[in-house]
């Protein structure tokens, strides 16, 4: 008699790739198959599905379905409830994004702005330096050209 040989093959899958047919995805968080058709209905989740409607569940649906559970079960809330949590942490999620967009932003203005105070800064630098420098050709009351270089005008 052969030895069967058994390989098992692990690879790390993207949380949000549809892998898991419901049988499994339903295993994997502890409820019923009928359980998930339900929360599919209320928009609570939404798997991924094949060409042929076969439904494919993802890490991110299993942990959410287990987040489901936990507050249905463990806090003692009804699925109207599950449903604004989801929808208030949703908001809450986008708010974040938009706030860290807005700080990445705040931060590179900041070092621009820095950038131009350093650039006035020599350049103000480069002004006082040049002024130093100018030396008065002139004394008061003196002339830099002298007299008889200079044409009477037929009026004088």
């Amino acid at each position: 008699m052969a030895s069967r040989r058994t390989t098992r093959i692990t690879a790390k899958v993207e949380r949000d790739r549809g892998v898991f047919m419901i049988s499994v995805a339903a295993e994997l968080a502890a409820m019923h198959p009928q359980t998930l058709r339900m929360y599919e209905a209320r928009g609570l989740i939404e798997p991924k599905r094949t060409p042929k409607g076969t439904r494919l569940y993802s890490q991110a649906d299993v942990e959410r379905l287990r987040r489901i559970q936990e507050m249905t079960t463990e806090l003692g809330m009804n699925l109207a409830g599950v449903e604004r949590v989801l929808e208030l942490e949703h908001k809450l999620d986008r708010a974040q994004r938009r706030l860290d967009a807005m700080e990445r932003r705040s931060q590179e203005l900041q070092a621009e702005i820095e950038a131009r105070e350093a650039e006035i800064a020599r350049l103000e630098e480069i002004r006082r330096s040049v002024k130093a420098e100018i030396v008065r050709y002139e004394a008061p009351g003196t002339s830099l050209i002298p007299i008889r270089h200079v044409r009477r005008s037929r009026d004088d």
